[in-house]
């Protein structure tokens, strides 16, 4: 009875909740968000989390997970009290093929463990991997471990090349981009930007263009990203403007941020466009310029210019993926968002949490986003709405999420 009564409180408040911020939401998008003048909606079931994360953990041991998402459809809110102290950050998600992925517990800063995630089973990998990277194309997986990079032809494929890291070597490794035929990484730390090869290691962001005796390569918000065809990089993070390289590191062109600090940076699918992102406190504004500004950019900061074009002024973005005709981005507030390459938002959908990473299946239809909270989504976009209590305006369907929480003795899908 007792079961029936919580059951019956979180479904009736979560879908009243949904509903009400929905409404808000769409109102402050159409209408201005000074004009809304209504109470904002509270999700008040916090006091429910503790029982129904207990239902939930019943009903993972007897299969009957399918049947308890029907009862208690999950929402963020409720569950931010049980986060403290269990929540980690899971990133470079990384898709392998058909229903799976790789991917990562722990910050670059953070003793980290690898997973592999196929259909809804997770197996834990070795203990001594520290990053996962994927090239854009040619399917080359690379893996940092002690020191070394492996690149493989596939996942569990052919060894083609290993290299060892020197300079970077005790560096937290914040994203790893091998490039399409395996001759090289980009090698994103807090100690710098390298493209490293079997013979060199490059330091390619930031530069002592002063050859100051005391410089170190010490960044924050570092980001970087590399085009499809890997013939262009663009490096950025909190004290330097966003660069774009050539395949080599030599500098072709600057964005200047547009708001306080550079903080993303992605190429669209096929390659006519680089956008970045630039934050302040949690919000930011991301804009793009096109492939033939790409040599001798030169975009100044904070400054309105017909030389670029404005995709979002309100994300501070912490990941993102370039689909084939449009990005989508995910933000410091727990939304998802997809743009067209003119700036048209085309949907949002609300997971909660600081969004950590996130891969998109080749043919498109199945996005994987991971948050800060310790969890991962996997959603099937454009498939309609999985039930009353989702919160955005997208048509996405949530196959599941898995909690992936420290201290946990396993993985709990919801």
């Amino acid at each position: 009875m007792q079961n029936t009564k919580i059951q019956e409180e979180w479904f009736s408040k979560g879908e009243q909740y949904a509903t009400e911020i929905n409404e808000m939401v769409d109102f402050g998008e159409k209408n201005g968000w000074e004009n809304w003048k209504g109470e904002e909606p509270e999700d008040k079931r916090s006091n429910l989390a503790e029982a129904v994360f207990n239902l939930l953990k019943t009903a993972n041991r007897n299969g009957d997970t399918e049947n308890f998402r029907t009862h208690f459809p999950p929402a963020h809110t409720p569950v931010i009290p049980l986060l403290e102290n269990r929540a980690q950050s899971i990133e470079q998600l990384q898709f392998i093929s058909g229903e799976k992925i790789v991917f990562l517990t722990g910050t670059s800063y953070e003793k980290r463990q690898a997973y592999l995630l196929d259909q809804d089973q997770v197996t834990k990998l070795d203990e001594n991997i520290q990053a996962i990277g994927k090239s854009k194309q040619g399917n080359i997986f690379a893996i940092a471990t002690n020191g070394k990079i492996s690149l493989h032809k596939g996942w569990d494929g052919k060894l083609i090349s290993e290299f060892q890291m020197s300079q970077a070597a005790d560096s937290g490794i914040t994203e790893l981009i091998p490039f399409n035929d395996g001759s090289k990484v980009l090698l994103v730390t807090s100690f710098g930007i390298y493209l490293i090869s079997r013979n060199e290691e490059k330091l390619i962001h930031p530069l002592n263009e002063d050859n100051e005796e005391d410089w170190t390569p010490d960044i924050d918000m570092e980001n970087a990203a590399l085009s499809n065809d890997n013939a262009y990089i663009a490096v950025g993070d909190q004290s330097y403007d966003h660069r774009i390289l050539d395949a080599e590191g030599n500098t072709l062109g600057s964005v200047g941020a547009q708001s306080s600090y550079p903080h993303f940076c992605l190429f669209s699918k096929d390659d006519s466009q680089l956008i970045t992102n630039s934050c302040h406190f949690y919000n930011g504004i991301t804009i793009a310029i096109n492939s033939d500004q790409y040599t001798g950019a030169d975009i100044e900061a904070y400054t309105e210019s017909d030389d670029y074009t404005v995709i979002d002024e309100e994300m501070r973005v912490y990941t993102g993926t370039a689909a084939k005709e449009y990005y989508i981005l995910g933000d410091a507030y727990g939304y998802i968002k997809a743009f067209d390459r003119n700036g048209n938002r085309l949907w949002r959908h609300f997971l909660g949490s600081t969004i950590s990473g996130m891969t998109l299946s080749d043919d498109e239809k199945t996005l994987w986003v991971a948050a800060h909270s310790g969890i991962l989504h996997k959603l099937k976009l454009e498939k309609g709405r999985r039930d009353t209590h989702t919160i955005g305006n997208g048509n996405h369907y949530e196959e599941f999420r898995l909690l992936i929480w420290k201290d946990e003795p396993q993985i709990w899908k919801w």
